[in-house]
């Protein structure tokens, strides 16, 4: 049948990866350094990848195709979820896989040792995975599954000078910005995290302004959507790095 699929100019792609969170179905992966379309089945042609491509190399075409197949899809997710497999985490530390900004890490952050610290001595992070940008973050990454999961509005840690110890310590981060970043952007993304992973609890961080108030209401939202009930705490931190307010839901 002819219908409209994803197409990937090989000539143009330079392999950054920016395409790759930006597909939530997964069809796309960095294979010898370029983007490709892993199957056609897998990629329902609406193009969401088109505008993270920063050369111009992903176009919508009509072509013969396989039909856009939602179950295969979820199958796709639920292999890469549970296995790693077809995804950017595919890629690990080889730089000619992608841009490093998108490659999926995980670690255990030089505070978890819990070594004495001593006077001195720089701080520990607690960071556990890399990104931490929510626009970055597959929701299938691996270290969704059962966290404990921190959102942070990207101005808190510069606010809070105890963030690492006091927030991170333990949990999974993703941080963005709710006045500058794509509010349906956040909705969709966090929606897809939690609809796709069993999250232990919701830990929202932000700002005393009130644009980033909004982050509460996109998580409010996004949880209503997946239809999960997931315990939430939300802190509020003043531009001169006190906590204001806690709240539980």
């Amino acid at each position: 049948m002819k219908r409209k699929i994803v197409s990937i100019d090989e000539e143009k792609c330079t392999g950054c990866g920016l395409c790759i969170p930006a597909c939530h179905e997964g069809a796309i992966q960095i294979i010898d350094g370029k983007a490709r379309l892993i199957a056609d089945n897998l990629c329902d042609g609406l193009g969401d990848c088109l505008g993270e491509c920063p050369e111009g190399a992903i176009t919508i075409l009509e072509r013969e195709a396989d039909p856009y197949d939602e179950e295969a899809v979820k199958k796709h997710l639920s292999k890469a979820r549970n296995t790693g497999a077809a995804t950017v985490d595919d890629c690990k530390d080889d730089l000619t896989c992608g841009c490093p900004s998108t490659q999926l890490k995980t670690f255990a952050g030089a505070g978890e040792e819990e070594a004495e610290e001593r006077e001195g001595s720089p701080s520990p992070s607690f960071l556990r995975q890399w990104p931490v940008q929510l626009a970055l973050l597959p929701p299938t990454a691996k270290f969704f599954q059962e966290a404990d999961l921190l959102i942070a509005a990207d101005c808190v840690p510069f606010a809070y000078g105890n963030f690492h110890r006091d927030f991170l310590k333990g949990k999974t981060v993703v941080v963005g910005c709710p006045k500058l970043d794509d509010a349906k952007m956040h909705l969709q993304k966090l929606t897809e995290i939690f609809d796709y992973n069993d999250i232990n609890k919701i830990t929202i961080v932000y700002m005393q302004v009130p644009c980033c108030s909004g982050f509460k209401r996109i998580v409010e939202m996004a949880l209503e959507h997946s239809g999960k009930n997931i315990p939430v705490e939300s802190v509020m931190i003043s531009a001169e790095g006190k906590i204001l307010q806690r709240d539980n839901s």
